[in-house]
């Protein structure tokens, strides 16, 4: 495989728009000519948007957006913006007078940064659509990782920061590339391995605190903040599959984050992630899927490398950098 940017993938444009001083933000991924897509949803505590759309039993085959956000359900306003948007441009399911556009959205929880307060806007994801037209997105404090945070199990206070993270290869013509957002409960790890990269961190002592081991110590108390997480993401490719295809290959993706996070998907993350194709490449499924999982997993790393420490939070370099005093 070799490696490109995720906005070399033709067919889609990605921005987004960012509240660093309030801690939130919003990325949109958009597909003027419409997307097969699909959605798998393993957390437990999700915050989304016509996710039952994307089901292949009903009507509607294609898709124009998918939305990824903070502010947790007040986050889901960033989506009329983006509606807006692409009614503005034509883009959407076709009537005899207009069209109606499809937006999919899932947001994280990231009150716990910044304002309380604060969440994406209709104006912002208006804004994050202007911004998909410069057909960039950077990695970090930005768009729907600007509050992205993970180790809340025993407090804000011992959390570190994450953010958002891409990734994306090619073999031949074939294109499959990843973004995220992580805020997830448990810890972050190198993929398949032990080599933890973010979590529980008390600064206080220059520890670090594995997740699992510290909810089994807990389990006849109450965790605090357990509910403030959700990892969400969207893989996006060229291959030539059906909507039936793309929601496995969607629950195929989850892959990922099983193979970095721990714990994952549990009754208080929202973990979702989406896929959209532009259907323009003959390809297998296991292929298409192994390529996603590969990608996202590179996506989330990235997503907790490129993080800067931000309200209060340290990230996952200053906490190598205090390791190794």
């Amino acid at each position: 495989m070799k490696k490109i940017n995720f906005t070399e993938i033709a067919g889609f444009q990605s921005g987004q728009a960012t509240d660093t001083e309030n801690g939130t933000g919003v990325t949109i991924i958009l597909s003027p000519a419409g997307a097969t897509a699909g959605v798998d949803v393993r957390g437990g505590g999700p915050a989304t948007r016509a996710t039952d759309l994307l089901d292949p039993k009903n009507m509607v085959q294609k898709i124009n957006a998918v939305t990824l956000s903070g502010g947790s359900a007040f986050g889901l306003e960033a989506s009329s913006g983006v509606m807006q948007y692409c009614r503005e441009k034509g883009y959407g399911f076709g009537l005899k007078e207009f069209v109606v556009p499809i937006v999919c959205q899932a947001s994280l929880f990231d009150l716990g940064c910044g304002s309380s307060l604060a969440y994406p806007t209709r104006e912002m994801g208006y804004q994050a659509c202007l911004d998909s037209e410069n057909n960039h997105v950077k990695s970090g404090n930005y768009g729907a990782g600007t509050g992205a945070s993970v180790g809340k199990a025993l407090g804000f206070d011992k959390a570190m920061k994450t953010g958002q993270g891409t990734c994306a290869f090619e073999i031949d013509n074939l294109q499959v590339g990843a973004i995220v957002a992580v805020n997830a409960c448990g810890d972050v790890f190198e993929p398949n391995s032990t080599n933890r990269l973010a979590g529980i961190y008390d600064p206080a002592t220059n520890s670090e605190i594995n997740t699992e081991e510290a909810i089994l110590a807990l389990a006849s108390s109450a965790i605090n903040s357990t509910s403030e997480n959700t990892t969400i993401a969207c893989i996006i490719t060229n291959a030539d599959l059906d909507q039936a295809q793309m929601t496995k290959l969607a629950g195929m993706a989850q892959d990922a984050l099983a193979r970095t996070i721990r714990p994952v998907h549990t009754p208080n993350d929202g973990d979702t992630v989406f896929t959209m194709t532009s259907n323009q490449v003959k390809a297998p499924l296991d292929v298409v899927a192994l390529m996603a999982i590969r990608a996202l997993e590179n996506a989330i790393i990235d997503a907790v490398v490129s993080a800067q420490d931000a309200y209060g939070l340290p990230c996952s370099n200053t906490v190598l950098a205090n390791r190794q005093k």
